[in-house]
């Protein structure tokens, strides 16, 4: 079973350079849309893939320029005994070392033994396939895999034509199962005649004023076709090729008929079991036409849960749902770089997997906003919507997830997984409970940014303390309708130490009173505001239409929070 040990990518579309040394088993590119994670595929996809011609147009270059010729390498291990023969393959065969990533020209002792296929296109757009060996080349050698290694090297490729591999046409999966063939050219060749002349004996019922019109406007042009003209099947049109033959249900109905989810699930099954010839799978948005259970099924299918790995697959999606079931060492972020992309492995172990599992959508964001707590996450969801509402650009279109740390001592923990694997990154606090100095202190050197509430505030001192006086009557109002009299009574009265009731904050808002709500609001216990859903819809009901009249310092607060989400 052949494997992929490194994929180097120049000049092809969006990618400059690309050098990649992807694991054995499952390899899927995250990272923000438009990056280049489809460009990778298709990359493998032209240098490996069976075929004797591949369309370029200058778009395949990258910034359209043509004098700078595309080059896609890939280096192949785990060679087959054929793949390894001397006589064929001796002048071309290397050595690699997985420990250090270096690939030599000459073949050593202790070393994986690889071959190397490069895909070159230059100005003249004609595709050139070749085997990499300096040796040869000094002895001005030049070849390629023999066909019918390319067809066994080749992979599938589970896209838009899935439905291919559900026949036994050149390259599909089907025939990589077993060595039965199906011989039907005699058989066809027969049952074509047979419909030609059932045809014919029809037509003319069907099509005959049609015939008529036809045969009349030949003879009177004085073309020579006859008095009586038929309709017949044309010999010519009945192809015996690739593909003839394919898979129906019991019902008769071809299995290419299946749904889009459907075909690619049963596909991606079935190279399962052909990876003894094909061990190369390719997968574009894996989640297309799938519901939820069934990304968990083929994931499961093509070994994501196995050890060792029972077929290399490169995948992309943007499913959290697919990030959720495959581990940190199975997920790669691509990134665009000044010298070039660079895929990044995320990895596994703690605090990484956990973030992974809780919140996938970060990794698939361009910007990500680490909340202490589930209210900052409601508030800016909320204050999001209000804003968005008034002809604002949402966080949604700008690419920002916001991330619930669960608390001020595992905000860095969060941060900082996403921060290491490049994110744009940013922490929103309370600044009444400190977390670790020295967290902070690398998290801000290392060019993540912070935002706190003014000095010893939670976030519901920096509400109560900053939204207008008609504000603060909304926000009393809104907790009553959520908990009742009853309750915030009580929470008043106990902040207040039974100086202050609900009956006193209904009227004139005071600094005493703005204190004591926010006080109240905070309580460890029956929290006012203390979820996403509550503080989302008073932060999209109240706290952003007072915008223009809250305090300096928290509409300032508010304001630098999204302009850092909209890049500013």
């Amino acid at each position: 079973m052949a494997r992929i040990r490194h994929i180097g990518i120049r000049n092809f579309r969006c990618i400059q350079k690309l050098d990649w040394f992807p694991s054995a088993g499952i390899n899927c590119l995250i990272g923000p849309g438009d990056g280049g994670k489809s460009s990778v595929l298709d990359a493998i996809d032209l240098c490996l893939g069976a075929r004797r011609s591949a369309p370029f147009t200058d778009a395949d270059f990258h910034a359209l320029d043509v004098t700078a010729p595309i080059s896609i390498s890939i280096t192949i291990g785990d060679l087959s005994d054929a793949l390894k023969s001397i006589d064929t393959y001796g002048a071309y065969v290397r050595s690699f070392d997985p420990a250090t990533g270096i690939i030599d020209d000459e073949p050593e002792a202790g070393k994986e033994t690889v071959l190397t296929i490069e895909l070159s296109v230059g100005s003249d757009l004609d595709p050139v396939w070749t085997l990499v060996s300096d040796r040869a080349r000094a002895q001005g050698l030049s070849r390629n895999l023999t066909w019918g290694d390319r067809m066994r090297l080749s992979p599938t490729r589970i896209g838009a034509l899935a439905e291919s591999n559900l026949a036994w046409r050149r390259g599909s999966v089907l025939n990589r199962l077993t060595d039965e063939k199906a011989d039907t050219s005699a058989a066809l060749a027969s049952a074509a005649r047979d419909a030609r002349k059932a045809f014919g004996d029809l037509a003319d019922a069907q099509l005959g004023e049609t015939l008529k019109i036809v045969a009349d406007t030949a003879r009177e042009l004085g073309i020579p076709a006859g008095e009586k003209l038929k309709a017949m099947l044309d010999a010519h049109s009945v192809s015996f090729g690739g593909g003839t033959v394919a898979l129906h249900g019991d019902d008769g109905i071809p299995l290419r008929a299946l749904g889009v989810g459907s075909t690619r699930l049963l596909v991606a099954g079935l190279q399962r079991k052909a990876a003894q010839e094909s061990s190369v799978l390719l997968i574009d948005e894996l989640e297309h036409g799938l519901e939820p259970h069934r990304i968990i099924r083929l994931l499961g299918s093509i070994g994501a849960k196995e050890s060792p790995p029972p077929i290399q697959a490169f995948l992309t999606t943007h499913s959290p749902v697919a990030l959720r079931e495959l581990r940190g060492d199975q997920l790669w972020v691509l990134r665009k770089l000044a010298a070039g992309h660079q895929l990044d492995l995320v990895g596994a172990g703690d605090p990484i997997q956990g973030t992974i599992r809780a919140h996938p959508e970060a990794f698939l964001s361009h910007s990500v906003l680490v909340c202490e707590g589930a209210s900052e996450v409601g508030l800016m969801r909320g204050l999001d919507l209000c804003f968005a509402a008034q002809g604002a650009t949402s966080l949604n279109a700008r690419g920002v997830a916001l991330v619930d740390a669960g608390g001020v001592n595992k905000i860095y923990g969060r941060a900082n997984v996403l921060r290491n694997l490049g994110f744009r990154i940013a922490t929103l606090r309370d600044d009444d409970v400190q977390p670790d100095v020295g967290e902070e202190a690398l998290f801000t050197f290392q060019d993540g940014r912070l935002f706190k509430w003014a000095a010893g505030q939670a976030l519901e001192h920096a509400i109560f303390l900053g939204v207008s006086d008609a504000a603060v009557h909304q926000l009393l109002e809104r907790a009553v309708e959520l908990h009742g009299e009853e309750l915030i009574d009580e929470h008043i009265r106990a902040a207040s130490q039974n100086a202050l009731a609900l009956a006193t904050c209904r009227g004139p808002v005071t600094p005493w009173s703005r204190q004591t709500l926010a006080t109240a609001a905070k309580g460890k216990k029956n929290a006012w505001f203390k979820t996403v859903s509550w503080m989302e819809d008073a932060a999209r009901d109240i706290i952003g239409p007072d915008f223009q009249n809250m305090s300096a310092d928290f509409r300032g607060s508010i304001a630098a929070l999204f302009d850092w989400c909209h890049g500013v």
